[in-house]
């Protein structure tokens, strides 16, 4: 599945939340502060019991194009595109997920973490890979260190970004978008700070767009 395939399916946006939600209570109310704040895209992680729920609850939202995160078998891939994943989103690159994406027609972006692992993404027939986690490798030395002998490679950066360091690897040409969780946390979630995580994502979106 081709970067031009994930573009029109991120509709533009250039920065995805990456949610990580213990509760599906708390999915209307995140994705319409959310949309309120500007964003097109959002990124939900199975990595809590109701994340199934959260993704189907979220991707009824009309406002935004959900996505499934730290997707790490076949068997998961089935059912977030069942709960409405519209892309797949892996840690790590795995023969059998992004097989399993190609079959049902959904961009999958894998992760990767070194010229090997991107050479294998390439050679899938994949142009545009997660590099994660992308602060701890080395920022953006390191995605222009992979960027350079790779033209072809397009990058979503996510691991240990903020709202600041978001900017500088947006004017990247090799990156197509960022992937950051500051703008919905946990913590933002427990407190019900609904109306602070409108804010943020207002913020990151107005910079993604200088």
């Amino acid at each position: 599945m081709s970067d031009t395939d994930l573009a029109s399916v991120l509709a533009g946006a250039r920065v995805m939340p990456v949610l990580t939600v213990p509760s599906a209570a708390t999915a209307g109310p995140l994705a319409d502060a959310l949309a309120a704040g500007g964003a097109r895209c959002a990124e939900v992680t199975f990595r809590t019991p109701d994340a199934e729920q959260v993704l189907k609850t979220m991707a009824a939202h009309g406002g935004l194009t959900v996505g499934a995160g730290t997707v790490l078998t076949p068997e998961q891939v089935d059912l977030a595109v069942a709960a409405g994943a519209r892309f797949v989103v892996s840690p790590g690159f795995d023969e059998a997920v992004v097989a399993r994406c190609g079959e049902l027609g959904v961009p999958v972006v894998p992760g990767i973490a070194s010229a090997t692992e991107l050479m294998r993404a390439l050679r899938a027939g994949l142009d545009t890979v997660k590099l994660f986690p992308s602060e701890p490798l080395g920022g953006i030395p390191m995605l222009r260190a992979l960027a350079a002998p790779f033209p072809q490679a397009r990058f979503v950066p996510t691991g240990g970004i903020d709202a600041y360091r978001m900017t500088a690897y947006l004017a990247d040409p090799a990156v197509l978008a960022v992937g950051g969780s500051w703008m919905a946390t946990a913590a933002h979630l427990e407190r019900g700070e609904y109306e602070e995580i409108r804010r943020l994502t207002a913020e990151a979106v107005q910079r993604s767009a200088t």
